[in-house]
């Protein structure tokens, strides 16, 4: 490995680590595992009046009312009907100083993935107008490409959390 290799693959040393995967559309995203509360199933959501629209509303998860993004729209994807794998996963966001506790709408979890440095390439350059902020990496597992989101700055707008 040469200098430059060397540094490109210390740069994404602090991105190795466990990633829980999903797909949306059928591409394949991952989460750090960290940030991941828990996987429940799709539940009746609440919605709520002039929300963002990528946001489907609340749920009350154990007596605890929490919003849920639904993924597909925030990725400017086609909305589909809820299928039996369609779930939400509960994830920790930073907002500030705090914690809050969001829920996100996907088509269906996949697996539990251990990436390593090696296999974490940079965001590719998409052009001007595109926002990649919150792509982590691009993981290559085998033949499989894994966008490694960074929640935090997904669920993120420049005037506060969705």
């Amino acid at each position: 490995m040469n200098a430059m290799e060397t540094t490109a693959v210390q740069g994404r040393a602090d991105l190795a680590g466990k990633y829980l995967t999903f797909r949306m559309a059928g591409e394949e995203y991952g989460l750090e595992i960290l940030k991941v509360q828990e996987i429940i199933k799709m539940m009746d959501i609440t919605r709520v009046p002039r929300a963002p629209e990528s946001v489907r509303g609340v749920i009350n998860l154990r007596g605890k009312v929490i919003a849920v993004v639904d993924l597909r729209v925030r990725f400017g994807l086609e909305t589909t009907d809820t299928t039996e794998k369609t779930c939400v996963i509960v994830v920790q966001v930073k907002q500030g100083e705090k914690r809050v506790t969001m829920g996100l709408v996907v088509d269906e979890v996949s697996e539990v993935l251990d990436v390593s440095a090696q296999l974490i390439e940079s965001t590719p350059e998409f052009g001007t107008g595109v926002k990649t902020d919150f792509i982590l990496g691009v993981g290559k597992i085998g033949q499989r490409v894994v966008m490694l989101l960074d929640v935090d700055r997904l669920l993120v707008e420049s005037n506060g959390v969705l």
